[in-house]
C-alpha cells in the first residue's frame, strides 16, 4: 500500500484570486496527516484545487480520498447515488447540466464543508467547469451594500420555479425535478457566513437561494437584491475555469465557492462523478447558526466538527 511521504506540496496558481493545480500527485492511496494538512492549507488557501494525474480511476479511490478531509455526506439528499455506492453522485449529462451559479446542498442545514468531483467520461470540448470565490465576491462591495449584506438571511430551498429556455431544456426533466423534490427541504442562512478555518467572510447564496428574510419584503425585491449580491460572486477576477482532462480530481471548498457547468458541448456524454464531505452549520459574522425551516437532513449527513481535518 502507497503512503506518500512528507515532502512539500507546490501546487500552481490559476488565478489571483481562486485556484490551483498539481500534476502527478498520486492521491489514490494512504495519505500521511502531513500531506493532508498541506492539502488542506491549499485548499483554504485557493478555495479549489485541481489534481491532475491523480491515480484515482474507481469510486472506491475517490471516497477513501474524501474521506481523509472528514465525515462524508450520503450521495444527495434525494437523488440516487451510484449504483452500490452510497457517497457516490453521477453527475451525467444524460440528466442535463448544472449550467446555473450554485453551492451544493445549501438548502440544508449543513451543507457539505467540500465537494470532489472525477472525470469519467469527457466531451472532445467544452464541459469545463467554472468555480467562483464567494470570498473575492464579498470583498468587491462597496462598504455601503457590505454593511447591509452583513445583516441579511436568505432562505434556500430545492423547491422553486426549475423553468428554463426550451431550447436548454432536458428531455427528461420533468423526471428529474420530480426526483429532486421529492422531499422538500428549506433553510435559513446567513447571507454573508464566515468560514468556519479561515475567518473569512464570503457571499452564501448561489442557486437555492431564493428570497430573503425581511418582513413586508416582495419576492420580486427579494430577488432583485440576490441578483444584485449573485454578480459580484461571478466577476471575471472571481472565477476560475477548469478544463477537464482523463485520470483527473477537482477538490472545492463548498463554504466559500459556487460552481457552474457550462452546456458548451453539443450533446456529448459528459460524466463525473461526484463525493462530498459533510459540513458544519454556517454561522453569520455575529455568530448566530443557521436554522432548518422543513425538511430533515440527518440521514443525509452528520454535522461535522470543525478543524484543521474536517
Amino acid at each position: 500500500m502507497t503512503v506518500i511521504t512528507e515532502t512539500k506540496l507546490e501546487f500552481a496558481k490559476l488565478g489571483s484570486r481562486i485556484g490551483a493545480e498539481i500534476r502527478g500527485l498520486d492521491i489514490s492511496g494512504d495519505l500521511s496527516e502531513d500531506t493532508v494538512a498541506q492539502i488542506r492549507a491549499a485548499l483554504n488557501e485557493h478555495k479549489a484545487l485541481v489534481f491532475r494525474e491523480a491515480n484515482i480511476l474507481t469510486d472506491e479511490a475517490q471516497v477513501k480520498f474524501a474521506s481523509h478531509f472528514g465525515p462524508l455526506t450520503k450521495a444527495h439528499p434525494t437523488v440516487a447515488s451510484v449504483d452500490g455506492e452510497e457517497n457516490v453522485l453521477p453527475v451525467d449529462s444524460e440528466n442535463g447540466s448544472a449550467n446555473n451559479w450554485h453551492t451544493d446542498v445549501t438548502f440544508v442545514v449543513n451543507p457539505p464543508q467540500a465537494s470532489t468531483l472525477r472525470s469519467i467520461d469527457l466531451p472532445a470540448y467544452g464541459g469545463e467547469t467554472l468555480i467562483a470565490s464567494s470570498a473575492g465576491a464579498y470583498k468587491d462591495l462597496p462598504d455601503e451594500l457590505r454593511s447591509f449584506a452583513d445583516n441579511l438571511w436568505a432562505i434556500h430551498t430545492n423547491d422553486y420555479d426549475y423553468s428554463v429556455p426550451k431550447n436548454l431544456e432536458h428531455s427528461n426533466a420533468e423526471e428529474r425535478r420530480k426526483e429532486f423534490t421529492r422531499l422538500k427541504f428549506e433553510t435559513a442562512h446567513p447571507v454573508v457566513r464566515v468560514h468556519p478555518l479561515t475567518g473569512e467572510r464570503g457571499l452564501f447564496i448561489g442557486g437555492f437561494a431564493q428570497r430573503l428574510r425581511i418582513v413586508g419584503l416582495s419576492n420580486t425585491e427579494s430577488k432583485d437584491i440576490i441578483r444584485l449580491l449573485q454578480a459580484y460572486v461571478t466577476r471575471p477576477e472571481n472565477v476560475v475555469r477548469v478544463n477537464w482532462e482523463p485520470n483527473q480530481v477537482v477538490l472545492f471548498d463548498n463554504r466559500i465557492t459556487q460552481h457552474y457547468a457550462p452546456d458548451n458541448y453539443d450533446g456529448q456524454p459528459r460524466k463525473l462523478n461526484r463525493v462530498t464531505i459533510a459540513g458544519d452549520i454556517p454561522v453569520s459574522i455575529d455568530g448566530k447558526p443557521s436554522q432548518s425551516l422543513q425538511g430533515d437532513s440527518s440521514t443525509y449527513s452528520v454535522v461535522a466538527p470543525v478543524s484543521n481535518a474536517s
